[in-house]
Formats: structure tokens, C-alpha cells, sequence
């Protein structure tokens, strides 16, 4: 089965300081939280930013579950920590449904030479 890549997108509050915190944050990233996305069956995740937009890298095994790793995250405390904290920085897409932060893009042209 072929590994599974997840894109997202979401915005930042378009104010330079918070932009820089929010990135410096990202430099030294809690250890709790990583443990947690890897635990959940993530293998990669990348975060890219152009302004005030973020686009987000998910590579998982094809068994795995965004559900699934939504669930856990939820019953985590120090998730839900790390997630209030990064939420004062983040703004919803203008179009993403109610609570909704990371929005899944649609993947339109795919290039390659296997």
C-alpha cells in the first residue's frame, strides 16, 4: 500500500509580531507535541509559510486515519495546550466551516517520473 500525503492550509493574524512569534514557536517545537503527531502514525509533517498563509505537509502510512489521529489529539492535554496557545496567532480561512483551523486542500496536478 502506497504512503498517504495530507496538504493543508490555514492563516495566520496578519501581524508581523505575531508571525514571528508564532514562528519562533515552530523553531523549538514542545517535545510533547511531536512525540504525539509521530505516535499517532505520522512519518513527515512540514509546515510552509508565504505572508500570512500556512500550507501543511502530512506523509502518513496508508493505514492511517485523520479521524483517528483527531480523536487522540482531542483526549491529549498537552495538544489541547500547544492548540490554544498556537490558535492566538492562527485565523480561520475566510470559507472554512465553523471550528474548523487546518483546512484539507484538494490535490489538482500530480508530476512524476516513476
Amino acid at each position: 500500500m502506497k504512503d498517504m500525503r495530507y496538504c493543508f492550509a490555514l492563516d495566520l493574524i496578519d501581524d508581523p509580531k505575531r508571525i514571528q512569534a508564532y514562528e519562533a514557536y515552530h523553531k523549538r517545537v514542545w517535545p510533547e507535541i511531536e512525540s504525539q503527531i509521530l505516535s499517532t502514525g505520522v512519518t513527515s509533517l512540514e509546515i510552509y509559510r508565504v505572508a500570512n498563509r500556512l500550507f501543511m505537509i502530512l506523509d502518513a502510512p496508508a493505514h492511517f486515519s485523520l479521524e483517528s489521529k483527531a480523536k487522540l489529539d482531542a483526549e491529549n492535554p498537552k495538544v489541547q495546550e500547544w492548540e490554544t496557545l498556537m490558535w492566538t496567532y492562527q485565523q480561520a480561512l475566510p470559507f472554512a466551516k465553523p471550528n474548523e483551523k487546518w483546512v484539507l486542500m484538494t490535490k489538482i496536478y500530480s508530476l512524476s517520473n516513476d
